[in-house]
């Protein structure tokens, strides 16, 4: 299957779980690529935030701790930078620091250049160094088609209490 095919999949199969909640920017309302990937999810599973990413990163892990398995959506690296605090400092450490251990996706992307660059704000990939700030949360690129749908299914079904920060590449959705 293509690139965005896989995710769509591997979304809806998240969103068969009463407990799974979607929560970001342009999750209900369209506004970026990953909105697609959403058109099949239950809109009472989306949960649309306004531009306040750390609040966003807070509530992913509150919901997360209430039993829900949040999929907190921040369309591009650039936008997830706004909410290291909460990332590095909470989600990250949550399993240090308590006997909780809660289930968190995250998907950020690599900005599409292609077919107009949307100017370097918005193509950031911080992967290297999210990965040296975030020792106990999964970051993996999904680089290929094939590693899509196992990535979220393993990121779903973990128990360890680790996040998984999983970051797509915009210009695949449409080249692979």
């Amino acid at each position: 299957m293509k690139y965005f095919d896989e995710l769509k999949s591997a979304m809806d199969m998240l969103a068969k779980d009463p407990r799974v909640v979607f929560i970001g920017q342009a999750v209900e309302y369209a506004g970026t690529a990953m909105t697609n990937t959403l058109k099949d999810v239950p809109r009472e599973k989306l949960i649309e935030m306004p531009v306040f990413e750390d609040t966003q990163m807070g509530m992913t892990l509150g919901l997360a701790l209430s039993g829900y398995i949040s999929v907190s959506i921040f369309p591009r690296w650039n936008f997830l930078i706004c909410a290291t605090n909460q990332l590095v400092n909470h989600v990250d450490k949550i399993t240090l620091m308590s006997e909780y251990k809660p289930r968190i996706i995250i998907r950020t992307s690599i900005g599409s250049e292609r077919p107009l660059h949307p100017q370097h704000q918005h193509v950031g990939d911080y992967t290297d160094a999210y990965k040296l700030m975030c020792p106990n949360t999964d970051i993996i690129r999904l680089e290929e088609p094939e590693q899509i749908y196992d990535a979220y299914c393993n990121a779903y079904l973990r128990t360890d209490g680790k996040a998984t920060l999983l970051v797509e590449y915009g210009d695949y959705y449409n080249e692979k």
